[in-house]
């Protein structure tokens, strides 16, 4: 590979795979880029970002502006790289840093663009029972996830995958096809390829408030819905009585029901089944309130549903 210098901007655990892929192909990193150190966990301490972490580990030069501020970076020499590679950093880069390095500023986005822009294209290609994802190597500009594309790789969604397992793959996929493309990307011979705007769609941040179950949905699409927000948010759903139930694992049977939607309509074979708008969930595990995950059948040994309705 040609002498480059690439800098690289991520934060969470899905851009640690992509900074080792850099690590191993011994390129010039002059610094990382990552968002600052954060209060987490019950105690509210402060925690650094897992690339914080893997960067530190090979003596990389770490920067965790609160701003990203054209004047700041020139005051405090920081060296000028040929290329910026971004994964999940967490803030849109303003238009000076993308234009900064002279071959501009790359990411590894999870989705197969133009499909699934935004901040959160794992959960909702599950929500949306997509068969199938992938990586997009794409250049950034000013627009969300709008620009050309160098490469795709698609790869396929498992019937009950859920968010955390395909997040590891695809963060895994990302890294191995950036590693793949990037000697093509820095001689110039790989040609980009504008996204088709027409065939856009969105994947807006998910939050907390998204994990109540609408029982008034089919079944199919609340077992996307488990899916989806496993291992967070956690689909949650509270019962007649006042229990605050997360549901992590369920599954849509093909069984009829006329009980109104929320319904338990079966909690005496071990299992919960639950009439939905369309079709019936079968719940798999789930964990009360101040409990563990347990499955289905233990939950019973110990607590009754007979009779009961979850909140619509």
């Amino acid at each position: 590979m040609n002498p480059c210098k690439i800098a690289f901007a991520g934060t969470p655990d899905f851009a640690v795979p992509t900074l080792r892929i850099l690590l191993d192909l011994d390129v010039d990193i002059p610094f990382v880029l990552t968002q600052p150190d954060r209060p987490s966990g019950r105690g509210r301490k402060l925690a650094q970002s897992s690339v914080k972490t893997e960067a530190l580990k090979h003596g990389l030069e770490v920067m965790q502006p609160l701003k990203l501020s054209q004047a700041d970076f020139v005051e405090h020499g920081v060296v000028t790289p040929d290329l910026m590679i971004v994964v999940a950093y967490g803030l849109l880069l303003p238009n000076w840093l993308l234009n900064w390095p002279r071959l501009g500023a790359i990411n590894v986005h999870a989705s197969l663009l133009p499909r699934w822009r935004g901040a959160s294209p794992i959960q909702h290609a599950i929500l949306e029972g997509d068969s199938q994802t992938g990586v997009s190597i794409m250049q950034i500009n000013s627009g969300l996830d709008a620009g050309p594309v160098y490469g795709r790789h698609p790869l396929s969604i498992g019937k009950h995958e859920n968010a955390g397992s395909l997040h590891d793959r695809l963060s895994t996929l990302g890294a191995k096809f950036l590693g793949e493309l990037l000697p093509k990307i820095i001689s110039g011979v790989l040609p980009l390829v504008p996204q088709n705007k027409s065939q856009a769609t969105f994947a807006p941040k998910i939050n907390k408030a998204d994990a109540t179950m609408d029982w008034n949905q089919t079944a199919e699409k609340l077992a996307c819905q488990v899916r989806a927000f496993n291992p967070w948010p956690i689909s949650e759903s509270v019962t007649a009585d006042g229990k605050r139930l997360r549901i992590w694992e369920a599954e849509a049977v093909s069984q009829h029901s006329t009980a109104p939607p929320g319904s338990v309509i079966d909690n005496k074979k071990h299992m919960i089944e639950v009439a939905t708008g369309q079709g019936v969930l079968r719940i798999l595990k789930l964990q009360p309130p101040g409990g563990r995950v347990v499955s289905a059948k233990d939950y019973l040994n110990a607590n009754s549903l007979e009779g009961m309705r979850f909140s619509c």
